[in-house]
């Protein structure tokens, strides 16, 4: 074993590689769990004791011949990869920053306007029931209005579905809170749309509501010509007749974009004017599918596409541009 021993330690001392492979394979051979080392100690219980001061000064002499030159090799290593790296010295590249999306960035300043009038925020489940979604916005089963918003249902029970708008958030919370109720409901809404340059399976909305005693339309108005102000710079808008099942009387509100240039002229189809949300005189039906007195109370409502009005204030061709992720796209908003 003794001759053994000295073949181990005559190997050690002529091996040399700066192969990593083979610098591992070395390591793996003596000093693994299964290596030399550890073999010759298991042998070292066998070894008569008068033999055994003998063989213990060989198996440590082993044992630390080894160490050394697997130290020496990893110096070795080290510094074959310090000298193939760049110049430490040199500046390291800048971290790019992230920024949040236009849409987010738009939905929370809408929200700020709002919010600065005394309107609070308010959430509810994507996955919603037919009730808070259709029936009691006063559009019954077979009412001809669902066919205006392309559903997603649950296959296995069809009165589950994908929202489609953000009204049930409004419905659920005039369930739960007693009026005066003044709340903003944005979120992601879904609708099985074709996909069209203005058109998309899955958008934001944000909408309001508003109820309390003697409300009136010309409160809705006002409310109306402070948001486009604050949000668009523009004070001048009009509405236009039109019909929603859960408000009567209800109207589209366009604002006036101007024609200052040959873009205004396109995009408001030369008449300087752009729709931008549609509102109304909460239906008394709806305050009575929500047990809120429709002879004491009444309220307005109104709703409009975060995506809509961010083509509008960045000047974007494309909805589908929202939800490509192209980071060219995105880095123009680091600075908002």
């Amino acid at each position: 074993m003794l001759d053994k021993i000295d073949e181990y330690l005559n190997d050690v001392a002529q091996f040399s590689s700066t192969n990593k492979e083979e610098i591992e394979q070395f390591r793996i051979k003596y000093n693994s769990k299964k290596g030399i080392l550890n073999e010759i100690f298991d042998q070292f219980k066998t070894v008569p004791n008068e033999q055994k001061k003998e063989f213990g000064q060989k198996i440590n002499t082993l044992k630390q011949i080894v160490a050394a030159k697997l130290d020496e090799l990893k110096d070795s290593d080290n510094a074959g990869v310090q000298a193939d790296k760049e110049d430490l010295t040199r500046p390291g590249f800048p971290l790019e920053l992230g920024s949040r999306h236009p849409i987010s960035l738009v939905r929370n300043r809408i929200t700020e306007i709002f919010k600065s009038i005394g309107f609070a925020v308010a959430d509810g489940p994507e996955i919603e029931d037919d009730w808070h979604n259709f029936t009691a916005l006063n559009l019954p089963e077979y009412h001809p209005a669902r066919d205006m918003q392309d559903t997603f249902f649950i296959e296995k029970n069809p009165d589950i579905l994908l929202r489609t708008h953000t009204s049930s958030v409004q419905i659920r919370h005039m369930e739960n809170n007693e009026p005066p109720i003044r709340i903003l409901s944005p979120g992601r809404v879904f609708r099985n749309e074709a996909i069209s340059s203005r058109s998309h399976c899955i958008f934001h909305q944000i909408e309001g509501l508003y109820i309390d005693e003697n409300v009136s339309f010309a409160d809705l108005k006002q409310t109306l010509q402070f948001f486009t102000t604050e949000l668009f710079g523009k004070s001048k808008i009009r509405m236009r007749p039109s019909y929603f099942p859960f408000t009567e009387p209800s109207a589209e509100v366009d604002v006036y974009w101007g024609l200052n240039s040959e873009t205004d002229y396109r995009i408001t189809k030369g008449t300087g004017w752009l729709e931008i949300m549609g509102c109304g005189m909460v239906d008394p039906a709806v305050l009575k599918n929500v047990n809120i007195d429709p002879d004491k109370y009444s309220g307005y409502a109104f709703g409009m596409g975060i995506e809509r009005i961010v083509m509008l204030l960045h000047q974007m061709g494309d909805i589908r541009m929202f939800f490509e992720n192209d980071k060219r796209m995105l880095e123009q908003f680091n600075a908002l």
